[in-house]
């Protein structure tokens, strides 16, 4: 297992150029990591490096920086169904929050070990929400932020990437060493989900009740249609790269990106994935769906519109 904080496994690469219409807005620099991001009511918001937040109200035409209120690397960033209220976390230990959709934040809680590094967050509304990390990290509010509460949901201390939520209300979580966990009953207990592989996981896509899509590292992706109880292997174009990131389409189609040029579709529900062919040669971290139906890629590039698959 790494030591340190974790960090996207890329060298930073030349980024888009975006100019912000916005009064007040300022360019985005020119080399711009972005980790995650997340749609708040009509606008997107975006997090990543240095602090960085990014802001845009014109389905990603133009952006606005958020002036920064920390230096830390963000690494991920939720909101509730109001679209208002909102968190992001990341290194140092960190738990930002918002309510008014991004546009301006206030740090809210913070570890007295800046070594403990968050690698992502999710809101169930705007009284729940959890943060989830590197070694077994996993904190939980239900009153909005106001207090934070330190779990322990495992007995190993491995990474946890990516907590998401199925359209039931199930929520999945995916971490290294194969670790795959369920929660049926928002949060408040986990149990594991028997894994295909010992690998690790960056993320599951729960596509309703009982079909999963779970992928990870050397592009690997499984597929379960009885919630996880029985995994089948999908096999994935060359490279086998590491995927980082997973979307369902109002469509129903997936697509799966992470490393650079692993940019990959199904168009039937995911039992097989073939190349999605997008002008991006560089590492994404995150997918996003716009209200047009496009697909914004963060990563490497800053954020960068794709065609639709």
């Amino acid at each position: 297992m790494a030591c340190g904080k974790p960090k996207f496994n890329a060298a930073l690469r030349a980024a888009f150029f975006f100019l912000a219409g916005a009064a007040g807005a300022n360019a985005l620099p020119p080399r711009l990591l972005l980790l995650d991001g997340a749609v708040a009511e009509h606008e997107i918001v975006a997090v990543g490096e240095r602090g960085t937040v990014i802001r845009s109200v014109d389905n990603a035409q133009t952006w606005q920086v958020i002036a920064p209120v920390t230096s830390a690397t963000l690494t991920g960033v939720t909101f509730a169904e109001d679209g208002r209220h909102g968190w992001a976390v990341g290194h140092d230990a960190l738990i930002l929050a918002t309510t008014d959709a991004g546009l301006t934040w206030t740090k809210q809680w913070q570890s007295e070990n800046l070594q403990d590094s968050f690698l992502g967050a999710l809101a169930l509304d705007a009284e729940h929400a959890f943060a989830i990390g590197a070694y077994g990290l996993f904190l939980a509010t239900t009153d909005g932020g106001k207090t934070w509460a330190r779990k322990k949901i495992t007995e190993d201390d491995y990474h946890f990437n990516r907590l998401t939520r199925g359209p039931s209300g199930t929520l999945y979580l995916a971490g290294e060493h194969g670790t795959l966990l369920r929660s049926a009953d928002a949060g408040a207990t986990w149990n594991r989900i028997a894994s295909p592989y010992t690998g690790s996981f960056y993320g599951v896509l729960p596509l309703d009740k009982r079909t999963l899509l779970a992928y990870g590292l050397s592009g690997r992706v499984f597929r379960s249609t009885d919630d996880g109880v029985t995994w089948a292997a999908i096999e994935t174009p060359p490279p086998p790269v590491l995927l980082a990131a997973g979307l369902q389409l109002k469509s129903n189609f997936l697509v799966l990106a992470g490393q650079a040029r692993a940019h990959f579709v199904s168009r039937d529900y995911g039992k097989t994935l073939t190349t999605w062919a997008v002008p991006l040669d560089t590492a994404v971290a995150a997918l996003l769906e716009l209200s047009d139906g496009s697909v914004l890629a963060l990563g490497e590039a800053g954020p960068t519109l794709l065609p639709k698959p």
